[in-house]
C-alpha cells in the first residue's frame, strides 16, 4: 500500500506546483493589465556584463579545480586513505569557493572601472 502513495503524492504535489505557479502568473499578468502596463515588457535592466561575470566565475571555479587537484595530489600523495576522502573534497568544495568569488570580484572591479570611465556621464 505504501508503495503506491509515494507515487500519487509526488504527481499530486507536481501537478499542484505547476497549476500554483501559472495561476499566480495568470493573477500578475491580470494586475498589471489593470494598471496598464503591458505584461510582455521586461521589468529587468538590462545586464551588458553578465557574460562577462559568468566568464569570470567559470574561469575562477575551473582554475579552483586545477589547485585543488594539486594541492591534494601534492598534499595526500597518489594514494587517498578512505579518511582523507573527506578531507580532500573539503579542499575542492573550498577552493571552488574561493577562485569563484574572485573571478566575481574581478568581474564586479572590471565593471566598476569601465562605468567610471564612461564619457556619458
Amino acid at each position: 500500500m505504501q508503495d503506491i502513495l509515494v507515487p500519487i503524492s509526488i504527481f499530486l504535489g507536481t501537478f499542484a506546483m505547476v497549476f500554483g505557479i501559472r495561476y499566480l502568473s495568470n493573477k500578475e499578468k491580470m494586475a498589471m493589465i489593470e494598471r496598464g502596463i503591458h505584461p510582455g515588457v521586461s521589468r529587468s535592466a538590462p545586464k551588458p556584463y553578465l557574460s562577462l561575470k559568468f566568464g569570470l566565475l567559470m574561469v575562477g571555479l575551473g582554475i579552483g579545480l586545477l589547485v585543488a587537484l594539486f594541492t591534494v595530489k601534492n598534499v595526500f600523495g597518489p594514494e587517498i586513505t578512505r579518511g582523507e576522502e573527506g578531507q580532500a573534497a573539503a579542499i575542492y568544495f573550498g577552493f571552488l569557493g574561493i577562485f569563484g568569488g574572485l573571478g566575481l570580484i574581478t568581474s564586479f572591479l572590471i565593471e566598476k572601472k569601465a562605468i567610471d570611465t564612461d564619457p556619458s556621464k
